[in-house]
């Protein structure tokens, strides 16, 4: 018997044996019949082990369902720094669990910070500049008062030959200048607004800039490792952290086409896991390859790795992955099972099982 299935058995067996009754009801029972207690539990114990090896060599599985070997896995996500900067600390550490939207670390610019100041001072300048036009206007709007008012009194003195042609042409003059005086200034507040609206979106621009560098977690799931420390210089782009997301946790297996082109998406699976193999984790179909491949080093067989097989993702069941978050671990090996004929039923050694 290979060591991995010696392991197992031997798991298998402290299980059984640990669910054993220590003693028989009604006190101490008689000798006699505790021999033949002991039998039949040894003899239980034999049969479930038989059954329980059968089914991880795959000789007792009906047709309609295949087994293999796979490897728990889980989406990870990358918290990388938009803009370049130094660590200025991390609140996080591996193997913390966080939340979507928390914060886990800053990264400080003095850089930005400088531009920030200098596009708020740029902001005031361009108010200054504005309240300067504003009072233009209203400086050039009390000559163009004035000088209409001249200009209209003009029209009736060189009527009734008062004034000379002259006198009146240059009230005119003064009338049409004090008007293009306002629409200068007006032309010149336009300006300034648009000013300032330019230096509060550099304000907001850089604002922005900073705001991206408090970086948060952008899915609930668990830290698997940090790539930089506090005080380390962070590039744009750069990766600081790796987060394990614990709502998309998934075997990949890999089955030929013969197996693989009978699985529906969406169907049943069924998960084994070496270390627990008491346990039978419910699964779904949710991903198979368009093309074969051939299978990784991960694959236990030399013959198995020589095939083009078609990878098969069995996705966990999101409630069981909610009620065990803290019990999910990346790496783990163990057994994929799925059905190529949805009518056949799971046998009784493969109905969900999960720990209490």
């Amino acid at each position: 018997m290979p060591s991995r299935l010696r392991v197992i058995a031997l798991l298998t067996l402290l299980v059984i044996l640990g669910g054993l009754p220590q003693s028989l009801p009604g006190g101490s029972p008689s000798n006699g019949s505790l021999l033949i207690s002991a039998a039949h539990a040894e003899s239980n114990i034999r049969t479930k082990m038989r059954n329980f090896l059968n089914r991880i060599r795959g000789k007792t599985l009906p047709d309609g369902i295949v087994k293999t070997n796979g490897r728990i896995e889980a989406t990870q996500v990358d918290v990388s720094a938009k803009y370049p900067g130094r660590l200025a600390d991390i609140s996080v550490d591996e193997g913390d669990s966080v939340t979507q939207g928390q914060v886990v670390g800053h990264i400080t610019s003095p850089e930005y910070e400088a531009q920030l100041r200098a596009a708020k001072a740029n902001v005031q300048r361009a108010k200054d500049t504005l309240a300067g036009a504003e009072a233009n206007i209203a400086q050039r709007n009390s000559v163009l008062v004035s000088a209409k008012a001249d200009f209209e009194r003009g029209k009736e003195l060189i009527d009734k030959k008062i004034i000379t042609q002259q006198t009146y042409d240059q009230r005119r003059r003064n009338y049409e200048a004090a008007d293009a005086g306002v629409q200068e200034a007006t032309a010149q507040r336009d300006s300034a607004q648009s000013a300032v609206k330019t230096a509060e979106a550099e304000v907001e621009r850089i604002e922005a800039v900073l705001k991206d560098m408090v970086l948060v977690a952008p899915r609930t799931g668990r830290v698997q490792y940090l790539t930089l420390r506090t005080g380390e210089v962070v590039a744009a782009g750069g990766r600081v952290m790796t987060i394990l997301d614990l709502n998309d946790v998934y075997m990949t297996i890999f089955l030929p086409a013969a197996s693989a082109g009978k699985v529906e998406m969406g169907g049943e699976a069924r998960i084994i896991l070496d270390p627990v193999p008491q346990y039978v984790v419910p699964a779904t179909v949710s991903f198979v390859a368009t093309d074969a491949q051939f299978t990784p080093k991960t694959v236990e067989t030399a013959d198995e790795r020589q095939k083009l097989m078609f990878r098969v993702k069995l996705k966990v069941d999101p409630q069981v992955l909610k009620k065990y978050a803290s019990k999910v671990k990346t790496g783990v090996r163990g057994l994929g099972i799925v059905r190529t004929d949805s009518s056949v039923a799971w046998p009784d050694d493969l109905k969900i099982n999960l720990p209490q």
